[in-house]
């Protein structure tokens, strides 16, 4: 027999999106599975739906727990979870019937330690996998250097749920509880201790975005919690020897610094004050990251400069140099 898979998927106020998420998980090629619905205290129907599936389906379990966010119910499933290898689906996403099967004999035909898919941005529509057989390996520093490239495919690299891991990977590593950007802050320990990943450009997750709520959050300071799992990855990356990785790793923190500034809009709640906590936290990266900064382009690095002196001059030249293009 296969050995045991568990999926593990936090529950939290999605009634109207966890029947499709379950059906799709139920609907797998790959059959020996165990579906974990974690009810992280959902107010609303979700309890009794999960509940619903664990009576119809024996390969359903459900833990209803108190409110502890996505990385709590994560952290919760992998307490329990008794399969071989580990993947998470969240609750209002869906997945291709093939999502696991492919994943699964990815990781059987290369000996690799994590695997993983490309996924899709949808509206509820059927998704399109075009099947092939075409993968890549990365290992290593190379691996890691995948959060740096271009931003749409860095996201399929850093995000939890488009992969397939072997459980003993999860044996030191748990999300951080109470954190937001919890990915961000715990793909790349998962990384260094896979050693090397497997990725097929299948696209056999599906992102479910909700066109009529899709608006983008009013920026909070709750938001720079992506700095910190940024700073926490530059200090990991220092000590494991991966230094060549460090410029990219410092361009984006300060990057980030000066697009959260401009995102502190009039309607902001401490605009002020978190705007000049971002411009001192970009003065505090380049003095800290001067030696991997100075490895950037000039015309980044004067960037930076500029900025510091006046953030308004800074936009308005960034708003003519896109003009010119």
């Amino acid at each position: 027999m296969e050995p045991l898979i568990s999926i593990i998927v936090p529950v939290y106020q999605v009634e109207a999106y966890l029947d499709r998420c379950v059906a799709s998980l139920l609907a797998q090629t790959y059959v020996n599975l165990e579906i974990i619905l974690v009810d992280d205290g959902s107010p609303d129907r979700c309890p009794a739906i999960c509940d619903m599936y664990a009576q119809k389906d024996s390969r359903v379990r459900v833990i209803h727990q108190e409110n502890a966010g996505l990385s709590g119910a994560r952290n919760a499933g992998i307490e329990v979870a008794k399969g071989e290898y580990l993947a998470f689906v969240d609750s209002d996403d869906y997945v291709s019937e093939n999502f696991i099967r492919v994943l699964y004999d990815l990781l059987k035909e290369t000996g690799c330690a994590v695997s993983q898919c490309r996924f899709s941005y949808v509206h509820g529509e059927p998704l399109q996998d075009e099947a092939n057989r075409d993968y890549q390996i990365y290992r290593g520093e190379c691996l890691l250097n995948r959060f740096y490239g271009p931003e749409d495919e860095a996201t399929f690299f850093v995000v939890a749920w488009n992969k397939l891991y072997r459980r003993e990977l999860f044996d030191r590593i748990r999300y951080p509880v109470g954190r937001i950007h919890e990915d961000e802050a715990t793909t790349y320990r998962l990384f260094h201790e896979a050693k090397k990943l497997v990725y097929t450009r299948r696209s056999l997750y599906g992102y479910y975005t909700d066109n009529e709520s899709s608006i983008t959050a009013v920026f909070s300071r709750k938001r720079l919690q992506w700095l910190t799992a940024h700073e926490e990855r530059i200090i990991f990356f220092t000590e494991h020897g991966y230094e060549k990785l460090l410029p990219e790793a410092y361009r984006k923190l300060c990057d980030a610094c000066i697009t959260f500034y401009f995102r502190c809009t009039a309607e902001v709640e401490e605009r002020e004050s978190l705007q000049r906590e971002l411009r001192g936290q970009l003065k505090a990266y380049r003095l800290q990251g001067r030696k991997w900064i100075r490895a950037l382009p000039l015309r980044t690095r004067v960037g930076y400069g500029l900025f510091a002196v006046s953030p308004a001059l800074y936009a308005r030249l960034l708003k003519g140099l896109q003009g010119t293009v």
